[in-house]
C-alpha cells in the first residue's frame, strides 16, 4: 500500500472501500496499480490509500504470489553473500 501515486504504473483510480491498519486507523482506497522498476521485481496490485504516512509491504502476500523473500541481517550477511541464488 502507498499514498504516493507517482510510485505506481498502470494506475486505475477506483474507490474500493477502506483498509484498516494494525493501529485501527482506516484509510480510503483510491485505486490500484503496479510498482515496476527496470531490472527489479514487479509488484502488482498495489493499493493507493489516502492518508498513509509510510508505504507498507506485506511479506506474506509476496510469498503467496510466489516471490522469494530473504531476511538478511548484518549477522547473516556474510553467509548470504557466499551463497549463489
Amino acid at each position: 500500500m502507498t499514498a504516493d501515486a507517482s510510485q505506481l504504473t498502470n494506475l486505475k483510480l477506483r474507490p474500493a472501500g477502506y483498509v484498516t491498519c494494525g493501529d485501527n486507523n482506516r484509510g480510503r482506497i483510491l485505486g490500484v496499480g503496479d510498482i515496476e522498476e527496470i531490472d527489479k521485481v514487479i509488484i502488482k496490485d498495489v493499493l493507493l490509500v489516502e492518508g498513509l504516512k509510510h508505504s507498507l509491504l506485506s511479506i506474506s502476500q509476496l510469498c503467496d504470489k510466489g516471490k522469494l523473500v530473504l531476511n538478511i541481517t548484518s549477522q547473516h550477511q556474510e553467509l548470504h553473500s557466499r551463497m549463489e541464488l
